[in-house]
């Protein structure tokens, strides 16, 4: 692989575009603002989403998807809610076998697809992988040492797109799971608002640690649900990725969370920024399909409730405590009431 084209220019893709640029590849940045592209183009720069970090002139910025679609391997790194609408633009111009990397984590709010059914049916003809794992932006463009996974069912290709953009400080492992890498990089989200709802409260690092570790039981059920293995779960697009977002404020999810516990209006909250919390939609997807497969997840229920459906916090806060204790077990489908939390 030579050339890697990057269709959506938000912090992650940035990083990604840096990333490659880094491994010696020919690099095509897609962004739907441009202003974006303005700004790369003339002060090496992406002031708007990844600013601070300058960028090589060689990575090129266009507005023109079927330029970006130009290339031996595309990363698809825009929002989840708008990947359905962006895959079908790109799909005239996708030449078959390129791999179509999805590097959005979430499930799309309408229809409750994972990101690769989406990729599946509006690109027919694309191998796909899906990366994930514990990776903020900032961070990754500034060569801080990363490891995160790259899940696909076509190894060769996996191998490929790996050894394209791997680097010491940025390392790649490979699964087959991709509904396992998809789940976990989706739910995480939703649990972080959770978790930073626990650190606005002021509600102390034992809550937090809970959460964290009922909030991966319940990855786990949907995971499992769905097809995927425990063990991806123990990895880096699982536990990796929870442990990063539920415990920095540079994840936009646990932010926003901590401001919704200090008592700030979610409308308040996302008028302010200019980057996209996935968790916030992701919850009223998770709990759409959680109840259509049987499978209880009463914290990413409870974050749904508060963000989507306007529940006061405090109200819900008590729901959850006083759920009935049973035995400590993630649950496996099949097992009855060992599933329930």
């Amino acid at each position: 692989m030579q050339r890697i084209g990057i269709v959506g220019a938000g912090a992650w893709g940035t990083a990604l575009a840096v990333v490659a640029r880094r491994a010696g590849l020919d690099v095509v940045l897609w962004a739907r603002e441009p202003e974006v592209v303005a700004d790369i183009e003339s002060i090496c720069e992406n002031a708007r989403f990844l600013p601070g970090v300058t960028l090589e002139p060689a990575i090129a910025a266009t507005g023109d998807l079927a330029r970006a679609a130009d290339a031996d391997a595309v990363l698809l790194v825009v929002p989840a809610q708008f990947l359905r609408a962006t895959s079908a633009a790109l799909a005239p111009m996708w030449r078959r076998g390129v791999p179509a990397v999805i590097c959005a984590k979430g499930i799309e709010r309408e229809t409750c697809a994972l990101m690769s059914e989406i990729v599946a049916e509006t690109l027919p003809h694309a191998p796909i992988a899906v990366l994930s794992g514990p990776s903020f932006a900032t961070e990754v463009a500034n060569e801080r040492p990363t490891a995160v996974t790259l899940a696909a069912a076509d190894a060769g290709m996996a191998a490929d797109v790996a050894a394209a953009l791997g680097a010491p400080t940025f390392r790649i492992y490979r699964t087959d799971d991709v509904i396992g890498a998809e789940i976990g990089g989706a739910v995480k989200n939703v649990l972080a608002i959770a978790c930073g709802i626990v650190e606005g409260k002021g509600f102390g690092e034992n809550t937090r640690a809970a959460l964290i570790t009922r909030g991966l039981a319940e990855i786990t059920r949907l995971g499992l649900a769905k097809g995927a293995r425990i063990e991806t779960f123990m990895g880096l697009s699982g536990l990796g990725d929870l442990t990063l977002t539920c415990n920095a404020m540079q994840s936009r999810n646990f932010s926003l969370g901590v401001a919704l516990g200090q008592g700030e209006a979610l409308a308040d909250i996302l008028a302010a920024r200019t980057s996209v919390a996935e968790g916030v939609f992701t919850a009223s997807s998770v709990s759409t399909l959680a109840r259509s497969i049987d499978v209880d997840m009463p914290i990413a229920a409870a974050v749904d409730a508060v963000v989507n459906l306007g529940e006061p916090l405090d109200e819900v806060i008590r729901g959850l405590l006083a759920r009935p204790i049973g035995e400590e077990a993630i649950g496996f489908p099949g097992q009855g009431s060992a599933s329930r939390n």
